[in-house]
């Protein structure tokens, strides 16, 4: 068998390294100055345009890679209950809409970026959210009127729910990314808005703890895990 070529292979630094600093960009509210930074009083210097470089070759892959594990593991959950919204990011002045479906636990399961928000853009986003996921028990909605158009061309109208405070789950899914935002000075294209939430999405689910509702020691265990797995990401 061929043994599949690592993707650090042209880089001096370790994975260990890159890992680390893909980490701290994309997981917590920080510039790639204060990344820079954070890791020289660590001993390690770089540029900023590294952690720039790095972020851009390596998160998809990582991100790839955590959702690959977690799709696999979630197709099995039973009484799976959606909550889709949309949210508008300025590109250039212009209003664009980031469409984001998150489950019942607060997984983020999808994140896709269009520039209107009428019935095209959410059956785009509903095919894409069906096709990875698979099959889903109810669908909390906002008032939108584009997701009862898509739903009923899908079929699978009769799943929707509506209610004042019922999507709420989507909503707070949005606060890490806008702080996200105001950390990067916003976005200048649409192709880079949508890479970026989605490794965004993959890597705040894979170090998503729930840590209000477990004790200490729990919290320190799974955040032991999610460090322990996250190096070993394309080892």
């Amino acid at each position: 068998m061929i043994k599949a070529l690592s993707p650090f292979r042209y880089f001096h630094s370790s994975p260990e390294v890159i890992r680390l600093v893909v980490m701290m960009y994309i997981r917590f509210p920080l510039s790639l100055r204060n990344v820079e930074d954070l890791l020289f009083e660590r001993g390690i210097d770089l540029c900023h345009e590294t952690v720039r470089h790095w972020w851009n070759r390596f998160g998809p892959l990582f991100a790839a890679e955590v959702r690959r594990q977690r799709v696999s593991r979630m197709r099995g959950f039973q009484h799976w209950r959606w909550h889709l919204d949309e949210m508008y990011v300025r590109i250039n002045g212009e209003m664009r809409y980031l469409w984001r479906a998150v489950d019942h636990e607060g997984e983020i399961l999808e994140s896709y970026v269009t520039r209107k928000r009428d019935k095209s853009a959410a059956l785009r986003f509903m095919k894409r959210v069906l096709k990875r996921h698979g099959r889903v028990e109810k669908i909390v909605t906002d008032g939108l009127r584009s997701y009862p158009a898509a739903m009923h061309d899908l079929g699978n109208l009769e799943r929707r729910e509506l209610g004042l405070y019922l999507n709420n789950r989507a909503e707070n899914s949005h606060l890490p990314f806008r702080r996200r935002e105001r950390a990067m000075l916003r976005f200048r294209q649409m192709r880079s808005l949508q890479k970026f939430a989605s490794v965004h999405a993959s890597i705040a689910n894979h170090f998503n703890l729930e840590r209000h509702l477990v004790d200490r020691q729990t919290y320190r265990d799974r955040r032991s895990a999610a460090m322990a797995e996250w190096q070993n990401l394309i080892a």
